[in-house]
């Protein structure tokens, strides 16, 4: 995010979200945002920081949205793409998180990204492997 004169206010809540992400206080992180999020809509920094906040809030669907828009404004970030991933493991949406970190991975091998990669491929294959309930 650039900072603008005009903007010194947003600019300011944005360092302000990213601080307390750091600090693991997702919440507060979002509150500082809100004003941010409201006006940048379209800005990538702005929705990967609040897709963070959601993911490290459990507020997977609101994640999925944040990574998912970041995607639209730019198919070639990877980190959105494994971020998604990892929201979508955590809804148990498998496949879907199967192809995102797969493509994350492609685009940059990252450990975390093959880390994240082999745990739902191991948990696809467990889950294939347990018979159906009556």
């Amino acid at each position: 995010m650039t900072s603008q004169p005009a903007s010194d206010g947003l600019f300011e809540s944005f360092r302000r979200a990213e601080m307390l992400i750091a600090r693991s206080r997702p919440l507060d992180a979002l509150q500082a945002l809100g004003p941010v999020l409201a006006s940048r809509p379209d800005d990538v920094s702005v929705q990967l920081l609040a897709g963070r906040a959601y993911l490290n809030s459990a507020q997977l669907r609101r994640a999925e949205e944040a990574f998912g828009r970041v995607l639209d404004l730019d198919p070639a970030d990877h980190y959105a793409r494994f971020a998604l991933g990892k929201a979508l493991q955590r809804q148990g949406r498998l496949a879907e998180a199967h192809a995102q970190l797969k493509m994350a991975a492609a685009m940059d091998p990252r450990p975390e990204y093959q880390e994240a990669l082999g745990e739902v491929r191991v948990r696809m294959a467990v889950d294939a492997d347990v018979p159906e309930p009556d």
